[in-house]
């Protein structure tokens, strides 16, 4: 489904990038928990986030406690604040990329790609914006996940209805 709005998709880059590397259902359960640690993906809450939030985080069983990916979020929300300073939105830029809609939905999960020129294309565009752990496999996994891109299996419920 289509997702907008900066909180929204600044929460959907967060939690794929505390993805990378591992099964999706893991974060998943967790989201309550990541929402809670990260001020409900609040950018400007986020980005006033010390030391002391990344010891707090670290110490936080209920989210994926990797410095790297805590240190990057943070990161991300002062990137998508300094953005908005030269008049830019998240919305607007990652929107931007999406490709136009698929001639044929994939058939199996092979089908389905991991990355394409476009997630290629919007990773090195975030990275310049001073984003961090957004490579084209995340940004891809991200486009997924904010409705870019539909890889619904041409079985799946959603398509067929049932």
């Amino acid at each position: 489904m289509p997702v907008h709005g900066e909180e929204a998709l600044y929460e959907r880059l967060a939690l794929e990038g505390f993805q990378s590397g591992l099964s999706w259902i893991t974060v998943l359960r967790k989201r309550p928990a990541f929402r809670e640690a990260f001020a409900g993906f609040d950018p400007e809450a986020v980005a006033r986030f010390g030391e002391d939030d990344v010891a707090r985080l670290l110490a936080d069983a209920g989210i994926i406690r990797n410095r790297q990916k805590i240190e990057a979020t943070i990161g991300n929300a002062r990137a998508l604040l300094a953005l908005h300073e030269r008049g830019r939105t998240l919305d607007a830029m990652l929107w931007s990329f999406a490709p136009p809609p698929r001639a044929e939905r994939p058939r199996s999960w092979t089908d389905v790609p991991s990355w394409t020129s476009e997630s290629v294309a919007l990773s090195k565009a975030l990275k310049k914006e001073g984003f961090r752990f957004v490579g084209p496999t995340t940004a891809y996994a991200a486009m997924q996940a904010c409705g870019l891109v539909d890889d619904h299996l041409a079985t799946c419920p959603v398509v067929t209805g049932r």
